[in-house]
């Protein structure tokens, strides 16, 4: 392919990965839910400095994410688009610094595949278009250890600033996680490399440490200014320290869970990436840059698989070094010629899916509200879903079969399976599991009654229904959401809205 034919390859993929779609579907609870609630709250209080979710202090996340989405909202209007739109141009700088980067170490045809590749991942997608931090953290992670590298190299003061600068806006993103990776990553390199006394001047550089200062105490004084002690116990040692010791929000895995994520997470090109990490390692990593990649994915790799909680995102944090070590190896590309059958196997598993759920695959499922969603959800198995995947099926078998050059074959089944995450799955998805939220939230938008959430967490219904919602039993005279198989606890009941496990009632007697 052309240099022309892949910028426009990118663009498309871009286009589709991360902009196509970000007003169409609902968002997503918990994680959509809450950061747009609080920042509707946000908006609404006035209080740019401390966030809230449905009146209650939360201390997730820092402030950075909160004000990106905020000024959105003032351009866009409170909807999904705006709340989404932050992360889409974090993921598309993302996408453009990892382009830049590998320009300096190959041609450009690579620096453009690489960038295509990474653009239509299945977890990039996901995260580029969700109302969440991981994007723009990812982002300044990326700056970061690139301008770290390039200080290993040049040994340019500028470098260091950068560094630090970007570390800094990685910090006021999500905390302490943007200052450990780069730390411990460009420790391991610099000392492998017997450069110690290089990384610890770079370190203590005082015009350095001044602009990481300068970039993030501000906030984190003006926080614990307004909340004290109550900042330090819920940020720094709940929403951080714990989170390693220990799984929290029931988010626990054995060491083992991120070979699953990998293998899902980099589709469609799952096997060129292991392909590729493999390539490198068995050649005892001689190279300066490849080294600097492997220590930085598996670094993220390991101490994540230790962690005590686990989320299937905080692997990506290390992706950045698997993209430029996979964009600088050519000749595993080259090699990779059967990679489509990974993202054909999944093709099939979802058009199987519906037929195994159909005939008996629902009553397998214990949790009751889940298998209500589910069973109520197979009417959207509809014609455009079946052909949608036959489609791609065929497509995929089509190219991948084809003698055409490898990079065709990247570029036509990348957008392909783009297409059916975007276009097919995801909705599908929204419309089972968040769509009826949605709607049942624009009906409590009008009601005048008490709403409070009953054994039910999503916060995108606060969203939408543009008020403060508090979990707690509900008691008469007050209207409620609940699971549909709560309504047991109820004597007397008006229903106002019901779909799919999800119920809206107005409490007559308990």
């Amino acid at each position: 392919m052309s240099i022309f034919a892949l910028r426009i390859a990118l663009f498309a993929g871009i286009f589709l990965s991360f902009y196509l779609t970000l007003g169409w579907i609902a968002l997503f609870d918990l994680d959509e839910g809450a950061f747009s609630e609080a920042t509707r709250e946000m908006l609404k209080s006035g209080d740019y400095i401390t966030t809230y979710l449905n009146g209650e202090l939360r201390f997730d996340k820092p402030i950075l994410i909160y004000w990106f989405q905020a000024l959105s909202t003032k351009i866009f209007g409170l909807n999904e688009f705006a709340v989404r739109f932050p992360s889409a141009v974090a993921a598309t700088l993302w996408v453009y610094v990892l382009y830049r980067f590998v320009k300096r170490y190959a041609d450009e045809k690579r620096a453009l595949l690489g960038a295509f590749m990474m653009s239509v991942l299945l977890q990039i997608t996901i995260i580029a278009k969700a109302s969440i931090a991981d994007a723009l953290l990812n982002l300044f992670i990326a700056l970061t250890l690139f301008n770290i590298y390039l200080y290993y190299e040049n040994r340019e003061r500028k470098f260091i600033y950068l560094t630090y600068l970007f570390m800094g806006l990685g910090v006021l993103t999500k905390g302490p996680i943007a200052v450990l990776i780069p730390f411990v990553v460009s420790g391991i390199f610099f000392l492998s490399k017997r450069e110690f006394g290089a990384w610890w001047s770079a370190l203590l550089n005082p015009i350095g440490i001044v602009i990481f200062l300068a970039v993030t105490l501000p906030w984190y004084l003006a926080e614990y200014h307004a909340q004290g002690q109550k900042f330090i116990e819920g940020f720094f040692l709940k929403h951080n320290v714990e989170r390693f010791k220990g799984p929290m929000e029931g988010h626990y895995g054995s060491m083992f869970y991120y070979i699953p994520v990998l293998i899902i997470g980099l589709l469609p090109f799952s096997t060129i990436y292991l392909r590729a990490l493999f390539d490198a390692l068995k050649k005892r990593l001689k190279d300066d840059l490849t080294l600097y990649a492997v220590i930085w994915f598996g670094f993220v790799f390991l101490f994540f698989s230790l962690s005590g909680t686990k989320l299937p995102h905080y692997v990506i944090y290390g992706y950045t070094g698997l993209f430029v070590l996979t964009a600088l190896r050519g000749e595993v590309i080259e090699r990779s010629g059967n990679f489509y059958i990974a993202p054909l196997v999944l093709y099939i598993l979802l058009l199987v899916l519906p037929l195994y759920l159909q005939f008996g695959g629902v009553e397998q499922i214990r949790d009751a509200y889940a298998k209500v969603i589910v069973r109520e959800s197979l009417g959207l198995f509809d014609r455009r879903y079946f052909l949608g995947l036959i489609g791609a099926i065929l497509g995929t078998l089509l190219v991948g079969m084809s003698k055409r050059e490898i990079y065709f074959k990247i570029v036509v089944i990348g957008l392909l399976f783009s297409g059916v995450i975007n276009l097919i799955i995801l909705p599908v998805v929204a419309q089972a599991k968040q769509t009826p939220i949605k709607e049942a939230a624009l009906k409590a938008r009008e009601l005048q009654c008490k709403i409070v959430m009953e054994h039910i967490n999503v916060p995108s219904f606060s969203f939408y229904a543009r008020k403060i919602v508090k979990r707690r039993d509900a008691k008469a005279g007050e209207c409620a959401l609940i699971k549909s198989n709560r309504l047991k606890y109820f004597k007397k009941y008006e229903t106002i809205y019901s779909k799919r496990g999800v119920v809206l009632i107005k409490v007559i007697e308990r």
